[in-house]
């Protein structure tokens, strides 16, 4: 059964070295194992908020889809400062509905926060707040 299993997230990258920075220096994740000789480019392990993140490097462009991973977060203004303060650009919010209120790159509703940035490779990333916190 799913539930019973792990969960990896694949991150495409197009730079190897520069996506390994990004996720290390910026986001705070260790760096576990790397492709060697030949494949050094190819892959990277990462352990990020308890969970594996694997680098990899397509051996062609593929199309970009709209799939992305969560942060889940207690406290969304914590985090998203934190990231900020690491030179983390996050996009401008969005509103939701007629009862969303937009505090800079914070989108807070009724059932939760979100905030959206996109890691050095053009990666879209998600912070979310359930509301009442978790």
């Amino acid at each position: 059964m799913a539930i019973q299993s792990g969960l990896v997230t694949l991150v495409p990258v197009r730079n190897m070295d520069r996506a390994i920075r990004f996720f290390t220096k910026k986001l705070g994740a260790k760096l576990v194992e790397r492709g060697r000789g030949e494949m050094r480019n190819s892959w990277a392990g990462l352990e990020l908020s308890q969970t594996w993140v694997w680098l990899i490097k397509p051996g062609k462009q593929e199309k970009r889809t709209l799939a992305y991973s969560t942060f889940l977060v207690k406290n969304i203004r914590r985090f998203v400062g934190g990231l900020k303060q690491k030179g983390v650009r996050f996009q401008r919010a969005e509103r939701i509905g007629p009862q969303t209120r937009v505090e800079g790159p914070i989108a807070y509703d009724s059932f939760g926060a979100s905030a959206f940035f996109k890691d050095s490779e053009g990666n879209l990333w998600m912070v979310w707040q359930n509301f009442p916190p978790m």
